[in-house]
């Protein structure tokens, strides 16, 4: 009987939080239009994504700094990137923090950092998006418009990546794998593919003489910032993964498929692959 409870309220909450936060159409066919690489969803796949989206508005907190007003159009436009992995995981990989703040462009990050030595220094950068384990999500507006295509760049999906590779921790570049969406793909299999793919990366722009270095960094469809870190990387590929799938398909394809595998999508083709009610 309390599950049946539980179940109707959950039910009922849903319902609600499409109501209150439902998109307008006119709004909602604005916000495709800006984001092209959604072109491969089927429509029964975008009408999941726009009942996604409001339910990620319900659940989550936009701020904005340095007087950046808040608009739906900013709230709708990183929604729907933020929820484009996990159509087909669900929204319960964002659980556990609330925060979504933006900025009108680049924001400086301060951080502390330890040396080989042990020597510990401060350091502070430019930064267009960070994720914080457990807490918000931070985002320059002006990179997360940079959003037609023209590279495998977008911050939003970069972000929230880290989002979902801190499910279980620090960001390591090995997200979490459950039983029930993933099976049989373990994280034997995730490691046997994904750091051998790594460490090809990493070779490769240690490879590059500097001379060749700006046009290498120019031409090359995996950032070669990916190669800082293993998150990185896993996070670097998932934008590839969904702004440039052809493209990453055709220069990676064994990792292509680990990552199709992981977010149960296929953007190379036209229509997601067949995933969870949200």
């Amino acid at each position: 009987m309390l599950s049946k409870l539980t179940q109707w309220l959950g039910t009922r909450r849903r319902d609600r939080a499409l109501r209150t936060y439902a998109i307008d159409d006119a709004l909602w066919q604005t916000t495709l239009d800006g984001l092209p690489f959604l072109s491969h969803l089927a429509a029964n796949d975008l009408a999941r994504l726009r009942e996604m989206t409001s339910l990620f508005l319900a659940q989550k907190e936009f701020s904005t700094a340095h007087e950046l007003e808040l608009t739906d159009q900013i709230t709708v436009a990183i929604a729907v990137q933020a929820c484009l992995p996990v159509l087909n995981l669900g929204l319960d990989l964002y659980r556990g923090w609330v925060g979504v703040i933006v900025y009108p462009g680049e924001f400086v990050i301060r951080k502390t950092v330890e040396d080989e030595d042990g020597v510990v220094h401060e350091v502070e950068h430019d930064a267009s998006g960070e994720a914080w384990e457990g807490g918000p999500v931070i985002l320059s507006w002006e990179d997360a418009q940079m959003t037609d295509g023209s590279d495998a760049y977008n911050v939003v999906i970069h972000e929230f990546a880290h989002k979902i590779d801190m499910v279980t921790g620090e960001a390591d570049g090995h997200p979490p794998l459950f039983r029930k969406l993933h099976a049989p793909l373990d994280s034997a299999q995730w490691a046997d593919v994904f750091d051998h793919a790594y460490d090809q990366f990493c070779a490769k722009v240690d490879a590059v003489p500097e001379r060749r270095w700006a046009r290498f960094e120019r031409e090359s469809l995996i950032d070669p910032y990916a190669a800082d870190h293993p998150s990185e990387f896993f996070a670097v590929c998932s934008e590839a993964l969904f702004v440039k799938p052809r493209e990453f398909e055709s220069a990676y394809p064994e990792l292509y498929r680990l990552l199709a595998r992981y977010y149960r999508q296929d953007p190379a083709r036209t229509g997601a692959l067949a995933g969870p009610p949200v």
